[in-house]
């Protein structure tokens, strides 16, 4: 049997089993594992005091961010000015092809544009030119009183109307010059004392759909004796 004075230090202190002082070190010991918990990294956690510390930015603050934003700027522009000949060369080639592209969608909107126009001027040139017959019928029905009153009256005045809307003109009057553009002489009327080429009567007058001559006007024609 043994005799506890046996366990007794010589500074007379007696050891005991479980004691503190026997426990281990802090860097013996092993960290327990547990689930990993996201902490943001990005900024302040939401309805947080610091949030709203970001969202109300000091003039200081704001200063120092456009201070950043300006040297980020410049480090681009550094980074460009670092680019060789070739490389140089290459992004002024892309740039010229940009601008050409970009000119010559411009210049097809407009040619689709003018030729859209002009098919539209044909068009209606055509549909006016089927309907002069019908005009010149109404102009003698003018010239003869059957236009002054009743229903063709009102007729008459709704046709030509309606013509008025696409910019019709009727051309050829008595006592104008001569133009071959506008004219076309079926007589020529030698007239003493004419000093030159004037219309000496309309016999069947000419149309013109704004600036294009659907059908020139039939005239005699006085010319010097």
């Amino acid at each position: 049997m043994t005799d506890p004075k046996d366990n007794v230090p010589e500074d007379g202190e007696p050891q005991v089993e479980g004691d503190a002082t026997n426990a281990a070190e802090p860097e013996d010991l092993v960290e327990a594992e547990g689930p990993d918990v996201e902490v943001p990294t990005d900024g302040p956690a939401a309805g947080g005091p610091a949030a709203d510390a970001a969202n109300d930015l000091s003039p200081e603050d704001e200063a120092l961010l456009a201070d950043a934003a300006r040297a980020m700027k410049e480090d681009e522009h550094r980074a460009e000015d670092k680019l060789s000949t070739e490389d140089r060369d290459l992004v002024a080639e892309m740039r010229a092809d940009m601008l050409r592209a970009q000119a010559e969608l411009v210049n097809f909107r407009k040619r689709v544009e003018r030729d859209r126009e002009a098919n539209r001027e044909v068009a209606i040139a055509e549909v006016v030119r089927a309907l002069l017959p019908a005009l010149d019928d109404l102009t003698r029905a003018e010239a003869h009183g059957d236009l002054t009153e009743g229903p063709m009256q009102v007729i008459g005045q709704k046709i030509r109307g309606g013509f008025e809307r696409f910019k019709l003109v009727q051309i050829g009057e008595k006592g104008e010059s001569f133009d071959p553009n506008i004219h076309e002489a079926i007589v020529q009327l030698p007239t003493p004392g004419a000093t030159g080429q004037t219309v000496a009567d309309v016999v069947e007058p000419g149309y013109k759909l704004g600036e294009r001559v659907l059908r020139a006007a039939k005239v005699a024609v006085a010319v010097p004796a």
